[in-house]
């Protein structure tokens, strides 16, 4: 038997640096990710646990190895090769992966996460070296709970990121490589808020793909079917969702990146029967609800800093707007208009699907709002009858926001808030650097993906981005730490006033993404004091709540090492 994955302490080290115990010598400790220090075992480890000849003879600290790893890092030119050199350290070694991730968080999101992870998913059958996570099929429904066993390695899974590979980021069905997802989110819940890396799981749902050209690529490595569909697709989650309260009592579950119509479905059927939620609803919802607070606050928009006197249009109503508007109408009376490609979504239109009926407005707002005559109109045409003073952007239509989009939203408001949030990249619908020059520098932006500073007049203007890392991480730890038996939207409109709370004044819409760690913990304080008083989380006493989250966040160091 192999030494089981001992969760550390919030600093990364057992009580008085204890030594651990280890069954493991040799090649064999060397092969365990979740134990190798490399190069930093001390002589005496070495002699002990039958390491001698089998390392060169330096001994390197893990700050020096950390330094060593970002020297390899940083010779890749290519984001791609970056994001493999990665994936192969973290299969190697998983504290100095962490610790490396940890300490360098700016640089490196952008490459474990969006927009490199999205090329990564398009490529993942090419690049895929080792197994990490559960793969399941509709083959195996009968025995869920087994393979997901199988894949834990006997560790005590307390979160679990799946995905079914349909709506992978913009880039819609990609099969079994959306498996990149889930393992990009799971680093960075370890990263971001500390979740020991035993306690999370990535799964697959790998029900087939209707993406012919990977079907017709003799080296894909999904499951060679069409998609599941219908009555049983529906058991098969069913199943799985049984499989996992058979596997892991208690674990909570983080829907990611579903086709619309199933992410709705799903999120509505089981967060009051597991603590689950998704983030490309309530995640997206709440990091741009605190966005839009900050700005709001700083004189952004109608410029009365007042949430309620805004008006705010989406381009796009999928998942993410229904998100974002749920989470607004929580906490605001604001007006919000949802277009889609056939135009304004209302009550008279007879073609609504996937939740967009949530999203209509009524026959006399069409007319209160100054929309009759141009529900159909191109969006320069709603624009002006609307006069929104907050243009979001979720359509994942690259360019839609153009000169004369935000030429007329620039007319609508002093401050014009002009938000393209598709990711990745490719799919933004406008540039930072042209929505600045067409609203001659009056628009606050925020951006789904990460872009470089525009400059403005010789002003340097840095880009806030609309990262869900800003809010998963810390509604996740209080998930995990609390115990909770549900997540409700509240935990999320808690979460962005949070962070909403520790966005400094100034420009920048969000805190500097090194500060991560600090946000996820005042977050997951903030969910669990709001949970408590709201009667969806245990009633912990406030003086305790946050020992109680720091109880639960790990922080990659090594441990000493002595023979079991």
């Amino acid at each position: 038997m192999s030494t089981p994955n001992v969760p550390q302490s919030p600093h990364g080290a057992l009580a008085s640096d204890t030594p651990t115990p280890v069954k493991e010598r040799g090649k064999g400790l060397l092969s365990r990710a979740t134990l190798n220090k490399d190069t930093a075992f001390s002589h005496e480890e070495r002699r002990l646990l039958g390491l001698d000849g089998l390392l060169p003879a330096s001994v390197l600290t893990l700050e020096e190895q950390v330094e060593v790893e970002l020297r390899k890092i940083r010779r890749k030119q290519d984001p791609l090769e970056r994001y493999i050199g990665l994936a192969a350290l973290q299969d190697r070694n998983e504290t100095l992966f962490y610790r490396l991730l940890v300490d360098n968080i700016e640089e490196f999101l952008p490459i474990v996460y969006t927009p490199t992870v999205g090329e990564a998913c398009k490529r993942w059958s090419q690049i895929w070296r080792r197994p990490r996570g559960a793969w399941i099929t509709p083959d195996d429904q009968p025995r869920i709970a087994e393979l997901l066993r199988n894949a834990s390695g006997g560790g005590d899974v307390r979160l679990i990121v799946v995905t079914d590979n349909e709506r992978i980021l913009g880039l819609g069905d990609l099969g079994v490589g959306g498996m990149g997802i889930p393992i990009g989110k799971l680093a960075l819940y370890t990263a971001a808020a500390g979740i020991a890396p035993a306690w999370a799981l990535p799964v697959s749902l790998d029900v087939g793909t209707d993406n012919q050209e990977l079907l017709a690529d003799p080296a894909y490595l999904g499951w060679r079917r069409p998609r599941l569909r219908g009555a049983e697709y529906d058991a098969f989650i069913e199943a799985f969702v049984n499989g996992v309260r058979e596997a892991f009592t208690g674990c909570v579950i983080q829907w990611e990146d579903f086709k619309q119509q199933n992410a709705i479905q799903i999120l509505e059927r089981y967060r009051n029967q597991i603590p689950s939620f998704n983030d490309d609803i309530q995640g997206t919802g709440a990091v741009a609800l605190a966005g839009i607070i900050a700005a709001v606050a700083a004189g952004g928009g109608s410029g009365s800093r007042s949430v309620d006197d805004q008006r705010i249009l989406f381009y796009g109503a999928g998942a993410a707007t229904l998100g974002i508007t749920r989470m607004v109408r929580r906490v605001s009376s604001a007006p919000i208009v949802a277009l889609d490609s056939k135009g304004v979504v209302h009550a008279g239109r007879t073609d609504l699907s996937d939740g967009k009926g949530e999203l209509a407005i009524t026959s006399e707002q069409v007319a209160q709002f100054g929309l009759t005559g141009a529900t159909s109109g191109a969006l320069t045409e709603i624009i002006a009858a609307y006069e929104p003073t907050i243009l979001i952007g979720t359509s994942g239509q690259a360019g839609a926001f153009t000169e004369a989009v935000v030429r007329a939203a620039s007319l609508a408001a002093p401050t014009p808030m002009i938000w393209p949030l598709s990711n990745p990249t490719s799919c933004a619908e406008a540039t930072p650097a042209d929505i600045f020059a067409w609203s001659e520098g009056r628009a606050l932006i925020a951006t789904g993906s990460p872009f470089d500073p525009v400059i403005v007049d010789g002003v340097q203007h840095a880009i806030s981005q609309a990262n869900n890392v800003y809010i998963f991480p810390g509604v996740g730890l209080a998930a995990v730490a609390g115990h909770l038996k549900q997540i409700p939207d509240e935990a999320f409109v808690a979460a962005a006033k949070a962070l909403a709370a520790v966005t400094p004044e100034g420009e920048e819409l969000y805190p500097a993404l090194g500060n991560l760690r600090m946000i996820s913990r005042a977050i997951a304080i903030a969910v669990l004091q709001e949970g408590g008083a709201g009667g969806w989380a245990p009633a912990i006493d406030t003086t305790k709540i946050e020992e109680l989250v720091d109880a639960a966040m790990w922080r990659p160091t090594y441990r000493p090492y002595v023979p079991a």
